[in-house]
């Protein structure tokens, strides 16, 4: 029998890592998990004024609501996790230039004698009901309204080798991966590496644009609700993605174009497996009808996609034996 858990930490029960801490809490494969997720910046950055640089203290920053694991769970499993709601849990978010932060500047990985950017804060305005957020520059009255999108920046299980990885990092493991891909209606597929998976999210953005170019979306808190799951015996080496119409490949790394080999060679293989393609002739279908959509061009690491629609794949090509649809149905019964 699934159980229905909600979860709302303290900000002391709060993590920096994935891995390196132990579970907040144990949920079974088909259970509901609700959880409360904390912005970028803990909730310090609250108006225009708040420097993020002045109220924040690193390493402190991009905080992630967990670990949870998952009864069952063992090494070279793939858990499944369908996101069912994202609602931000505040009316406004905010979004920030750093000094030496972001694709458009130099940062110590990337060093050049230009003058470091302007460190300041915009402050959206987040209207659920009407499902827009609202934009004002700080140096005119210009305003618009962008579509209410709800994402999740970071997702990830434990990495193997008793590793700790920071929340502001990514990898294999998943982590903040700053995809807008991460949205309701979502299964998103982790192989697992350590027993009881040991996952955890944060990072809420009320809306972000590919790439996340100046290193900052619209920050906010999440109230999350998903339903977790378990693929025993299949392991998954790269984070993928499925929705009710397309499958894709995450792949993590730097340069930014290792990034995209990851994500279309697991793709290619995956179908391949999925549909019985030749190599090539998968290679060339995702060549002609796969798009590239860029995750972060701006942490430690970068995240790049490889995406296809299902409809241009032959037969079914149910992934993972259809568990998307059944958790997509589980989804679509659910009552709050």
């Amino acid at each position: 029998m699934s159980e229905f858990i909600k979860y709302h930490p303290a900000p002391d029960e709060l993590g920096y890592t994935l891995g390196g801490r132990g579970p907040v809490a144990s949920v079974r494969p088909g259970d509901v998990l609700q959880v409360y997720t904390e912005d970028c910046f803990g909730g310090l950055v609250q108006s225009s004024k708040d420097l993020p640089s002045q109220v924040c203290e690193l390493p402190f920053v991009n905080p992630v609501t967990g670990p949870f694991h998952v009864e069952g769970a063992r090494p070279g499993d793939t858990l499944a996790l369908h996101f069912v709601s994202l609602v931000p849990a505040r009316s406004y978010g905010v979004s920030a230039t750093f000094p030496h932060f972001g694709a458009l500047t130099g940062s110590h990985q990337t060093a050049t004698l230009h003058p470091a950017l302007e460190e300041r804060v915009w402050v959206y305005d987040i209207d659920i009901d009407r499902g827009v957020v609202r934009y004002r520059a700080t140096a005119s009255d210009h305003t618009v309204e962008l579509p209410l999108d709800p994402m999740h920046g970071t997702v990830g299980v434990a990495p193997g080798g008793f590793e700790a990885r920071s929340s502001i990092t990514c990898d294999a493991h998943g982590g903040n991966l700053d995809t807008p891909e991460i949205r309701a209606g979502v299964t998103l597929y982790f192989g697992v590496n350590v027993d009881g998976a040991l996952f955890a999210l944060g990072d809420g953005h009320a809306r972000q644009g590919e790439g996340e170019v100046c290193g900052v979306a619209v920050e906010t808190a999440m109230n999350t609700t998903m339903i977790v799951d378990l693929i025993p015996g299949v392991y998954t080496a790269w984070p993928r993605i499925e929705t009710d119409t397309h499958i894709a490949s995450i792949g993590v790394t730097r340069p930014l174009e290792d990034a995209y080999r990851i994500a279309h060679v697991d793709m290619t293989e995956w179908i391949g497996r999925l549909t019985g393609l030749e190599q090539l002739d998968a290679y060339q279908l995702l060549s002609q009808a796969g798009t590239s959509p860029a995750g972060n061009v701006v942490d430690p690491n970068y995240t790049m996609l490889a995406k296809v629609a299902k409809q241009w794949l032959p037969g079914r090509a149910e992934a993972y034996d259809g568990i998307h649809d059944r958790l997509r149905a589980a989804a679509a019964a659910m009552t709050f």
